[in-house]
């Protein structure tokens, strides 16, 4: 039988890049998701798909850096299905800037909104259902979450805020029978990239990404769900990224090199 089957499973950024394509994975094994972002359009159209390969649907548009919003997508699924069993938290937004050309240190409030304060606001909310479910949650970092990277400091920032919270959050909660996944992809096609904050605070409008040499959005998803079936502590989404955490406690500067020439290179 597959994991999520007749399972409740919230995904937050779920309208497009990895949360779209981790909602369609899910929808196979015919779960009900609940889908949230703020593009109600948007959402309308992934839950038509999911709906189509078999799963229950329900849209929630939600604004990811409001916590009222959050506590509301939280309520209206169990309203609607009585409980959760599985919270994914994905929305995000990244920047392209080095510090000393931005402009506006307000953006870097933002982020931490967003993509930290944005995690643990539906967390809060969820917990005491995933409780009762012994349930699973699984956070979308990244890799710039475990090692710093040139021109992404606020966004860097907020992923290393997540691996903090909620590895902190999983020994908490090691005798609830809830799992912790924090997965850490690599540079990954999505239109994230393209909505990017630059140095003036305004989106870049394209991707600064070599996109057809970096992971698509359905591979990533693939790996982000069997590290959520197994319950994996972490899953880290490339080669280079897993060799670099083992190499960088003795040679850091070979790591920092690297991370530079991925970013020139936009691969």
């Amino acid at each position: 039988m597959s994991a999520f089957a007749g399972k409740t499973v919230v995904i937050t950024g779920a309208s497009s890049g990895i949360g779209r394509a981790l909602c369609l994975e899910l929808a196979r094994q015919q779960p009900r998701l609940v889908l949230a972002a703020r593009d109600a359009g948007r959402l309308a159209e992934v839950a038509q798909d999911c709906e189509s390969a078999g799963a229950e649907a329900l849209v929630v548009p939600t604004d990811v850096a409001s916590e009222a919003a959050y506590r509301n997508l939280i309520e209206n699924t169990v309203e609607r299905f009585g409980g959760i069993d599985a919270l994914v938290v994905n929305a995000g937004r990244t920047m392209w800037a080095r510090f000393d050309e931005v402009r506006d240190i307000a953006l870097y409030e933002e982020l931490m909104r967003v993509n930290y304060l944005g995690c643990v606001y539906p967390t809060f909310y969820a917990l005491p259902h995933l409780k009762k479910s012994q349930g699973r949650i699984v956070a979308v970092s990244s890799l710039a979450g475990l090692t710093g990277v040139p021109e992404r400091t606020g966004y860097a920032a907020s992923k290393h805020a997540l691996f903090g919270f909620f590895d902190s959050l999983r020994i908490e909660l090691a005798a609830t029978g809830v799992s912790v996944t924090v997965a850490a992809p690599d540079f990954v096609v999505s239109e994230i990239h393209r909505r990017a904050i630059g140095f003036d605070g305004k989106p870049l409008g394209k991707s600064p990404m070599d996109e057809p040499r970096i992971m698509t959005a359905e591979e990533c998803a693939r790996g982000i769900l069997r590290a959520m079936e197994a319950r994996r502590r972490v899953w880290v989404g490339s080669l280079r990224g897993r060799l670099g955490l083992l190499v960088r406690p003795f040679f850091p500067g070979l790591v920092d090199a690297a991370a530079a020439r991925a970013i020139r290179r936009h691969r």
